[in-house]
């Protein structure tokens, strides 16, 4: 389902507009229709559908196309009404959909990767249509000609892609949970560097071009914003899901970040609010608290005539301690901690009511999601997952989407940032360093 999404976080029931039914198999990726009441879906049942919305209010099929693989990707871009499929056998598909939508030409294919496809981008600029693969490569071809221009291979599965359409560079996600940051050319490319920072494979990302802001989401049910314009390495944990985090949308309008995960749960997170930055664990061979030993400080067991200790860490202050100075647990929403979590006694004592006052609306979407897509214009959401359905929910998203005449403040100010030139991207000057050492990710109930 979906939440209404304000410029501050509140509890809002959320509103389930349309339910489409009809693929028999799970849907792999569902993309909304700028300017029309339509959805385009792809499901590994190897059907590409369009559902156009009747006066009944129900969504038909105008579109059945069969494929000769399971859809396992899509892109569609709705000024050229081009849609471009990925599939399990590693080709990438493109057609043409006419002005009504109800018909779908092929134009040509792609032989992009050697295993499933895993994420798809076209930029018309360039004329070039981005993948990554099973096959542990990114792919770019040129659209004009169909021919191979370039590509890249890593160390593990690709699993997601972002695209930054004025710099041509492309960040990529794979499953040893690193991210890799390329600037790609017509039939070459260089790895300007590395993030890692999740302990499990990376599931989504969503790059944000007029604050240069990265968040990756992975399965260790953990987010991640990496502050690429700022500089100054800094990074911003968001723990809020209890399972794999499978889709990320940023809203920059209301500075809010809209996220979901395959147990159904989605959640909106204030990024509007200045937050701290999860402490980097302190490591002791005794407890930094009592100054205790813990169990292979041999030598002060032995001196000392006591039994090791198991070591943890607070979360807030990131010190090594005992379980008898933690045995207390809380939320610290301004360091992304939005469930109960260990911290030191010192750490818990010092946190105030007000610092426990979430900084997230959680909600319940009733269905595996795998996938999801925004219209923030018109406030809608689409979600489909492994159980079949897709799902058309009202977002609550203001209706301002600040044109030229909006007069509220925020508005205002976003039209002045669109306006003024582009803020150029930080080449070479990068915050964070090749290999960036691993920022603190410990999952909440982590014994430690």
């Amino acid at each position: 389902m979906a939440a209404e999404i304000h410029s501050r976080p509140q509890s809002s029931r959320p509103v389930l507009l349309s339910k489409i039914e009809g693929h028999q198999d799970a849907v792999t990726a569902a993309l909304l229709i700028p300017k029309e009441d339509g959805v385009i879906t792809a499901s590994e049942d190897r059907t590409i559908r369009v559902w156009l919305k009747r006066d009944s209010g129900q969504y038909w099929p105008s579109i059945y196309h069969t494929m000769a693989s399971p859809c396992s990707a899509m892109a569609y871009h709705h000024d050229s009404r081009r849609v471009f499929v990925g599939q399990d056998n590693g080709a990438v598909m493109e057609f043409h959909v006419s002005e009504d939508f109800n018909k779908m030409n092929f134009i040509k294919t792609y032989p992009a990767h050697q295993n499933r496809v895993s994420a798809i981008i076209f930029s018309l600029a360039a004329e070039w249509v981005i993948s990554t693969g099973h096959d542990k490569c990114i792919s770019w071809m040129c659209t004009r000609s169909g021919n191979m221009l370039g590509r890249h291979y890593f160390t593990s599965w690709a699993s997601c892609l972002q695209y930054d359409y004025d710099t041509q560079y492309a960040f990529v996600g794979d499953y040893s949970g690193q991210i890799t940051l390329l600037k790609l050319e017509q039939n070459s490319c260089s790895v300007i560097t590395t993030l890692k920072g999740h302990e499990g494979s990376i599931a989504c990302l969503w790059w944000d071009p007029l604050q240069r802001l990265l968040f990756s989401g992975a399965s260790d049910n953990s987010i991640i914003m990496w502050d690429i314009g700022g500089r100054k390495g800094r990074t911003l944990l968001l723990q809020g899901h209890h399972d794999r985090v499978q889709s990320l949308c940023y809203l920059q309008l209301t500075r809010q970040l809209v996220s979901c995960a395959s147990d159904g749960g989605i959640a909106v997170w204030n990024m509007d609010v200045s937050r701290e930055e999860a402490p980097q664990w302190l490591e002791s061979d005794s407890c930094q608290k009592c100054e205790q030993p813990f169990f292979w400080n041999i030598k002060q067991m032995w001196d000392t005539k006591t039994l090791g200790l198991r070591q943890h860490h607070c979360r807030k202050c990131g010190q090594a301690v005992c379980g008898k100075c933690s045995s207390k647990r809380s939320s610290y929403p301004v360091m992304g901690f939005e469930f109960q979590v260990r911290v030191c006694d010192s750490c818990y004592d010092s946190i105030k009511d007000e610092d426990r006052t979430s900084l997230a609306t959680f909600h319940e979407g009733k269905h595996n999601i795998s996938h999801m897509s925004m219209d923030v214009a018109r406030g809608l959401m689409v979600t489909c997952g492994t159980d079949r359905i897709v799902k058309v929910t009202g977002s609550g998203v203001p209706t301002c989407v600040c044109a030229s005449a909006c007069t509220c403040p925020r508005g205002r100010a976003v039209n002045r940032q669109q306006t003024s030139s582009p803020v150029p991207f930080p080449v070479g000057r990068l915050a964070f360093p090749l290999h960036k050492q691993p920022c603190n990710l410990q999952p909440a109930d982590d014994p430690e």
